[in-house]
């Protein structure tokens, strides 16, 4: 026969056992059960056709930054690579074109290269400009980059007017200048270390817009990423 003290002691155990099983059912049984479709839309993964599309865009506008960058260093130095480099970065618009053309139809693809084709061009002249310390040229290429960019944010705009008002559009063409120009003078100058700094900013603001951009897109066309 047990004792009182062994009685006491093993009804004790039995009596802390059975609520540790307690409160180990109601953690278990308690927690709610995870819905893939209660998820919040920024938390869903993206399906495989539209994380396509966001990294090929981000690829076309990152050459965009990437070879505009390389113009501006053959440019400032006139370095034997100068021709090649600005055909390759010309053919950068003709790619960011052809990329929204199954959306917009051939027609919208040749304008925007053509767009952009002209804000390769212009940044050309506002180098050369700069480069001669040509006040004159430099303020006319000036206003004329900011009016191809405002014809841009138009073309945007109004392709895509829910996902892409023009007002931002023409705020995000205006960064874009801004940023570029800083980097093209900071190289002029021999300021490397501004130069760099300056392409880190352009390169994290052209990540941006190539999002907006590919989100904008997969909004307004989601059957074609089905």
């Amino acid at each position: 026969m047990m004792n009182k003290e062994e009685y006491t002691g093993g009804k004790l155990r039995s009596l802390i056992l059975i609520s540790f099983l307690l409160v180990l059912s109601v953690g278990i049984l308690g927690q709610p059960k995870k819905d893939k479709n209660s998820m919040p839309m920024g938390a869903k993964q993206m399906r495989a056709s539209e994380a396509a599309f966001h990294d090929a865009m981000r690829k076309l506008w990152e050459d965009h930054i990437t070879w505009t960058r390389l113009f501006i260093v053959s440019a400032a130095a006139d370095l034997p690579d100068l021709k090649p480099t600005t055909d390759r970065l010309l053919q950068n618009q003709i790619d960011i074109g052809n990329a929204i053309k199954p959306y917009y139809g051939d027609a919208a693809g040749d304008q925007l290269t053509a767009l952009l084709r002209d804000h390769i061009l212009i940044a050309a002249d506002l180098v050369k400009a700069a480069k001669a310390n040509n006040t004159v040229g430099v303020t006319s290429a000036n206003s004329r980059w900011t009016a191809n960019a405002d014809q841009i944010a138009a073309f945007l705009g109004k392709a895509n007017p829910k996902n892409w008002p023009e007002a931002e559009m023409r705020q995000m063409m205006h960064d874009h200048l801004g940023l570029t120009t800083e980097e093209a003078v900071a190289r002029l100058k021999g300021n490397y270390s501004a130069e760099i700094a300056a392409y880190d900013k352009v390169h994290e603001q052209i990540l941006q817009m190539a999002d907006g951009l590919s989100s904008g897109i997969i909004n307004q066309f989601p059957e074609k990423f089905k």
